[in-house]
């Protein structure tokens, strides 16, 4: 129900967010480092711009910009023609008088009360859209990257498993250098060559997970190959792998869920570390990672909540996905089951 729920938010996204602008990347700095559920009164100035031909999939999937100027304000008072404000100009600071025509100003509610929920960053934008935002990010490279290693992992797999002999040996061989390069560092090294940036996060992580899968394909492939309709399958003449794809992968599945919903989560983390050095999503994209790097200097200040919100969606995430594989491994282990 908690994977469910996230995923839903993080594809509603701009549709939901209270900063609906592309990467939720609406920056004022008077509004920096706002704590959680303060209420900013905001005078809204339309802009002199073309607009763009904007649609509900388009601001679905990239956000839409500002239509209007927002100033924060602490007061304001309407006197005729013309509209006093006393300008917001951060905590602490004394707040700056401003006058504006009625006649530029849409008076059919030019004065908004926006809540920030989860407060802003050091640039003024609002944390809960980045958190949502950053959700989609992990979640897309979660499951990209767990396509990827699947793909791999089970053609390599099945392969090895199936054909034994001197495929067996090649693939294995394959799977054990892969297999004693320390994760993290074939990460970088995938991330170099491929660039960095949010597709190569794809690539680089799906191209570290395919080894486990091909391992536990290959096992269990090695077994199945002598089962008897296997045997039935070859004496009707069937190809190779028409056998291994309609006969023998269906009975291995049970296993291979299990070890995605691990994947998915390690490919969760993997993209949080990227980020947080640096080399993964590049902002102004928002990322957990990104998010726990650019604050984590505020955990021993006066805002520790920049850098513990995201670090707690991380650890929710990760440990949803493991606890799912958990119980895919309980529910699909026969020999565990009483009889």
């Amino acid at each position: 129900m908690f994977i469910s729920l996230i995923t839903i938010i993080a594809t509603l996204g701009y549709l939901i967010t209270p900063d609906s602008t592309p990467n939720a990347n609406d920056i004022d700095l008077a509004l920096a480092l706002q704590r959680p559920g303060v209420k900013i009164q905001l005078l809204e100035l339309r802009k002199v711009t073309e607009q763009s031909n904007q649609n509900l999939l388009k601001t679905l999937l990239w956000g839409e910009q500002k239509q209007y100027e927002s100033i924060p304000l602490v007061n304001y008072v309407v006197d005729k023609d013309s509209l006093k404000v006393k300008v917001f100009r951060g905590t602490g600071l004394l707040a700056t008088t401003r006058t504006f025509s009625m006649n530029d100003i849409d008076t059919n509610n030019f004065i908004k009360q926006k809540t920030f929920w989860l407060g802003t960053d050091m640039f003024g934008r609002d944390i809960l859209s980045r958190i949502i935002i950053g959700l989609r990010v992990s979640l897309s490279v979660g499951f990209i990257a767990v396509i990827i290693s699947l793909f791999i992992g089970i053609i390599l797999g099945s392969a090895a498993g199936f054909f034994r002999g001197n495929t067996d040996e090649v693939i294995t061989w394959l799977i054990n250098v892969v297999w004693s390069i320390p994760t993290i560092l074939l990460v970088f090294a995938i991330t170099l060559a491929v660039g960095k940036g949010f597709f190569g996060i794809f690539i680089a992580v799906g191209l570290t997970m395919w080894v486990s899968v091909a391992r536990i394909i290959r096992g269990q492939v090695l077994s199945l190959r002598e089962m008897e309709y296997v045997e039935a399958a070859r004496s009707m003449g069937f190809n190779n792998w028409r056998i291994i794809l309609r006969h023998i992968i269906p009975n291995v599945l049970g296993p291979v869920l299990v070890v995605a919903s691990a994947n998915f989560a390690t490919a969760i983390l993997t993209e949080a570390g990227l980020s947080f050095l640096g080399i993964g999503v590049q902002p102004p994209m928002p990322s957990l990672g990104t998010m726990v790097k650019e604050n984590y200097g505020f955990i021993i200040g006066n805002n520790p909540f920049l850098a513990i919100i995201p670090g707690i969606a991380i650890m929710l995430l990760v440990l949803a996905f493991n606890i799912i594989g958990n119980a895919l491994r309980d529910a699909l282990d026969i020999k565990s089951k009483s009889v």
